[in-house]
């Protein structure tokens, strides 16, 4: 099938081409049948596509991918705001309040509230209202101001916060929300960002890239001395983690061989509900917000060390033309798995000739999903259910108050009922189908929000428990919709509406902080919306076409067409590799 001249050449006839092997030039015979008919499993599978070197790459990348879920959810603890009140310590310079105690001079101070909770948080009196220590009747309605020399908070629980180190309450309450927002605009241009790089310069290199980048604004973060400039390295620091989070996974995914690429995807999941709990630990432990990011950013100083025994993926090297480093890596592979080498240079220099003129092919862009009327459809209904499964889970992710329990515990509680609805949802995906799994957990989703909003406070172990169960229903419904997309979008363009879908769902992660800010004109309003956002979006997911047992499409064409059923497992099985674009 290929020939070769026997001594080295400077030149080759027409139809053969000259390839270096060793250091020498030599002439192969070209057989495009055969190199057609190669794929790179069948060079994984010679080298053991799932052994001792496939673990040790998924176990140094799960370390960096623990990190992510512990900064998109830092939230929740750097910017909480804990009890407060106005500081009235500049009214007894004056001596006004001679002698009184010290809950005298806040009673004649601040305004009580309506339940009866303690003074109010914001406002105190324009003038000490004395006769409250007599009779406790205001005599009508004192005026009130704004609190004038900042405020006094309760510390019990959380030494500092981003609302006590920059006094985000009251008026400016919103900004402490507003950081989680552009934390996510971060996340969401560097999506695109190291997309691109990662696709262009390697998986390796720009994990490295991110690996810096996620680190040094870290750190920085937490040494911010203004509200601006911390915005601003929150930004940077989501921009770099994003590139953790493609680059980890693509590696992973790349090395493995198919048969095991679902376990694979199951794991890498599992590391994003390993670091959700850790965050809650490490919260616990560390009370203040400076201490707090440091603590979840330092592993990202192992994941630097280790970078160096991460192999470049074999499959984008010879993508790229890389024939000798691809060699290298392989042979690597095969040594650590105990397998013979990997084949020869010649087999790999044929192959990676057919992975270039595929890559050179495709012609296919973002403009080809609303080309025709059932891709606009498609492309229309799984944005919705992209940005409503997305909005839903950080909607009830980044509210943990209100429940009863402390906010660690119920973050934990939250983090570790994924684990079971993860595996669930992967075994009742096969039973009741793709389409019927993702309605299902987002209307229930809604339902278990809406029920929430109708049970009385006092019952809050009931709610307690129903909220547990609508998050662990919302991770659900974001396993079941990383699987269903893949099978829905045709071969040539299912990056692409991988990237849009993507995109859409981190437009949901970034209102989320926004749509909780609402509870100052309601404090339902941002339960009701989020549950109409869930409730809406599983409707819609009703109008997808169900993608169990049915062949995966390969072109547009096979979109526009009705497609046939009754196909073998392993042709719907393979999509699994991007099951966890959540934690991306």
């Amino acid at each position: 099938m290929i020939a070769l001249a026997a001594q080295p050449v400077q030149s080759c006839q027409p139809e053969e081409d000259r390839v270096v092997v060793s250091g020498s030039i030599l002439c192969r015979r070209r057989n495009p049948e055969a190199a057609a008919n190669m794929k790179f499993e069948d060079i994984l599978d010679e080298v053991d596509g799932f052994g001792p070197f496939q673990i040790a790459v998924v176990a140094l990348l799960w370390v960096p991918r623990i990190v992510l879920p512990c900064h998109f959810l830092l939230n929740n603890f750097i910017a909480a705001s804990p009890p407060h009140r106005c500081d009235i310590g500049a009214l007894g310079l004056g001596g006004v309040f001679g002698n009184l105690s010290e809950e005298q001079k806040l009673t004649v101070s601040l305004p009580a509230r309506e339940d009866g909770g303690g003074p109010e948080s914001c406002e105190m009196f324009a003038q000490p209202q004395f006769q409250l220590l007599a009779n406790g009747s205001r005599g009508g309605d004192p005026p009130t101001l704004r609190c004038q020399s900042g405020w006094v908070y309760d510390n019990s629980t959380f030494t500092s916060t981003l609302a006590t180190e920059w006094d985000l309450v009251c008026d400016r309450k919103s900004l402490t929300q507003t950081t989680g927002s552009i934390f996510f605009l971060g996340v969401m241009l560097g999506a695109v960002v190291f997309g691109f790089l990662s696709d262009n310069y390697g998986r390796k290199n720009t994990l490295l890239a991110s690996y810096v980048v996620a680190t040094a604004f870290g750190f920085a973060s937490a040494f911010a001395d203004s509200y601006v400039l911390f915005a601003v390295l929150r930004f940077l620091t989501g921009f770099g983690l994003m590139g953790i989070g493609i680059n980890a996974l693509v590696l992973s995914i790349e090395w493995v061989d198919t048969e095991h690429r679902l376990f694979i995807s199951v794991i890498g999941g599992l590391s994003w509900s390993a670091g959700n709990m850790l965050l809650a630990g490490f919260a616990f432990l560390v009370n203040d917000w400076r201490t707090l990011i440091m603590t979840v950013t330092a592993p990202l100083g192992f994941a630097v060390l280790t970078w160096w025994w991460i192999p470049e993926s074999a499959r984008w090297l010879l993508a790229n033309g890389k024939v000798e480093k691809a060699q290298f890596d392989l042979d690597k592979c095969a040594k650590f798995n105990k397998r013979p080498k990997a084949s020869s240079n010649l087999r790999l220099q044929e192959l990676a000739d057919v992975e270039t003129l595929e890559k050179k092919d495709k012609s296919y862009t973002y403009l080809h999903l609303i080309k025709t009327p059932k891709m606009r459809r498609l492309t229309l209904l799984t944005g919705i259910v992209w940005y409503g499964v997305s909005s839903t889970y950080y909607g009830i992710s980044l509210n943990i108050s209100g429940f009863g329990l402390n906010i660690y515990l119920t973050h934990f509680v939250y983090a570790a009922i994924e684990v079971p609805a993860k595996l669930m949802i992967y075994f009742l995906l096969n039973v009741f189908g793709r389409r019927k799994c993702q309605a299902g957990t987002l209307l229930l989703t809604g339902v278990c929000i809406i029920t929430n909003m109708l049970l009385p406070l006092g019952l809050w172990q009931v709610r307690a428990a129903v909220a547990i169960l609508g998050k662990g229903l919302s991770e659900a419904s974001f396993t079941t919709v990383n699987l269903y997309t893949t099978e829905l979008y045709p071969t040539v363009v299912r990056q692409n509406g991988l990237g849009y879908t993507n995109l859409m769902g981190r437009v949901g992660v970034s209102v989320a902080p926004r749509i909780l800010l609402l509870e100052v004109v309601w404090t339902d309003l941002p339960q009701v919306i989020i549950s109409s956002v869930a409730i809406a979006s599983g409707l819609a997911s009703l109008l997808l076409p169900e993608t169990l047992t049915v062949r995966l499409p390969e072109t547009v064409d096979d979109v526009e067409k009705p497609r046939g059923n009754n196909v073998p497992s392993d042709s719907v099985e393979s999509p699994a590799v991007l099951l966890e674009s959540k934690n991306i």
